[in-house]
């Protein structure tokens, strides 16, 4: 069975040796393979994939022996992630999720859907999918935020996917899933920040548009960028001309963003990523 090897360590002479003499010595085939040195940080990371018999635990340990203090390990087998969607009102985002689930091209499992309207509650039912609707309203965004934590927690999800969900997460929930909530936002960062994207394009007179898809950190819109695009407007393009070109571009930029993570194809490095 092929499985995913995932090192980051700190650098120095001789890793790829020890790591693929370790390989070697369980008897596995290294079939692709790729690293990368950050030599600002003196940081290494590598994503390669073996294939064999492969006693997981055993390769883990003596691949700890042998490389530096500090190092993170994965080894693991080729399955979908878990991940349960936020939503709010807008259903372009979600509906390309449900799509490619429903015709297995997301690589992930649709725990639940949870909205803070239940506007899109009937699309996701004709899923066979689970919907929580958590309305906001009356509450503080912690007490909302704690429920909707609770939820999210009783799934144990791999990742959590913002397809559309337009509420600020408090830093409680943020600290609690640290590198595992992705969101698509309407820009290309770090350009137009914030709320009304698409009017403060179009009061700029801008030529592109685009959307970014990011793991979320306590600073809005600031965390990791995974995936970008950009189309062409111009003149003749008004604020909701704009808004309806976007949102092709963003359920496209989500989707990548989602394909390289379940393929653990991306390193969170500070606020940036290696992605193989």
């Amino acid at each position: 069975m092929i499985h995913t090897l995932r090192i980051d360590c700190p650098d120095r002479k001789g890793l790829i040796y020890d790591i693929t003499k370790v390989v070697f010595n369980h008897n596995l085939n290294i079939i692709s393979n790729d690293e990368f040195v950050d030599n600002t940080l003196n940081h290494f990371y590598m994503r390669a994939e073996v294939e064999g018999e492969i006693q997981v635990e055993q390769v883990v340990a003596e691949l700890y022996t042998v490389l530096p203090a500090g190092v993170v390990i994965q080894l693991v087998p080729p399955q979908k992630k878990n991940i349960v969607i936020l939503v709010t009102k807008e259903h372009h985002c979600l509906g390309d999720l449900l799509l490619r689930y429903e015709f297995n091209d997301l690589q992930a499992n649709i725990l639940a859907v949870i909205g803070n309207y239940a506007v899109l509650e009937p699309l996701v039912t004709r899923f066979g999918i689970p919907f929580h609707y958590v309305t906001h309203e009356e509450k503080t965004r912690e007490a909302h935020d704690a429920e909707m934590m609770q939820i999210v927690q009783s799934y144990q999800p791999d990742y959590i996917v913002l397809a559309k969900y337009m509420r600020v997460l408090n830093p409680a929930f943020v600290t609690k899933f640290p590198r595992q909530i992705i969101n698509i936002h309407h820009s290309f960062l770090p350009a137009f920040i914030g709320a009304n994207p698409y009017k403060q394009a179009f009061e700029r007179g801008v030529k592109i548009i685009g959307a970014t898809a990011h793991f979320v950190s306590n600073e809005l819109d600031e965390g990791p960028i995974i995936a970008q695009n950009v189309i062409q407007v111009n003149h003749a393009h008004s604020a909701r001309d704009m808004a309806q070109s976007g949102r092709d571009v963003e359920k496209i930029v989500l989707a990548q963003a989602l394909k390289l993570v379940f393929a653990d194809k991306v390193f969170v490095s500070g606020n940036k990523t290696i992605i193989f």
